[in-house]
């Protein structure tokens, strides 16, 4: 497993990440109920101007690396929003999501970031419990659609599991 920022600039990197996004946020919009998802709407262009720092999770396959996961985040001062957290629902329950979330809170942690927020659908058990193993704590919960809920949680320095 190799873990490395992705440039996106070239339009087959950012075609093969919307594919793997398109394909995990659709599972994220079934176990929640609601379609309007925002990165379900996402196109290339829409992509390549997003003001995001991707990272992405390459494993081996076939000789070549394959892209499996990604997560980007926007940082402030000293405090890091992660906006997308995907994995090809092909490498679901290998550990990649949690590799990814490692990688970027000991990276910014040593950057000088003392809290990280992250927001997910309420219904998104799997989503919701690898935060938590990390040490993020419930902040709010919102009403997005008619029974739809979209809760944002935080994880401060004293919080932080880095080996959950």
């Amino acid at each position: 497993m190799v873990i490395k920022r992705l440039s996106m600039k070239s339009n087959e990197e950012v075609l093969e990440l919307l594919t793997m996004q398109l394909a995990s946020y659709q599972v994220e919009a079934d176990l929640i109920g609601f379609d309007g998802i925002p990165p379900l709407k996402d196109g290339i262009q829409s992509l390549k101007e997003a003001k995001e720092t991707f990272i992405g999770c390459y494993m081996e396959a076939e000789g070549k690396e394959e892209l499996t996961g990604a997560i980007s985040f926007t940082r402030n001062g000293s405090v890091v929003e992660i906006c997308r957290m995907i994995v090809d629902p092909k490498h679901f329950r290998k550990g990649i999501a949690s590799s990814l979330l490692r990688h970027l809170m000991a990276e910014q942690r040593r950057k000088g970031v003392s809290r990280f927020i992250v927001s997910t659908g309420t219904a998104n058990f799997p989503a919701v419990s690898l935060y938590k193993s990390f040490g993020f704590h419930e902040r709010r919960v919102i009403t997005i659609a008619p029974n739809i809920t979209l809760t944002t949680f935080e994880c401060s320095e004293e919080n932080y599991n880095p080996e959950p």
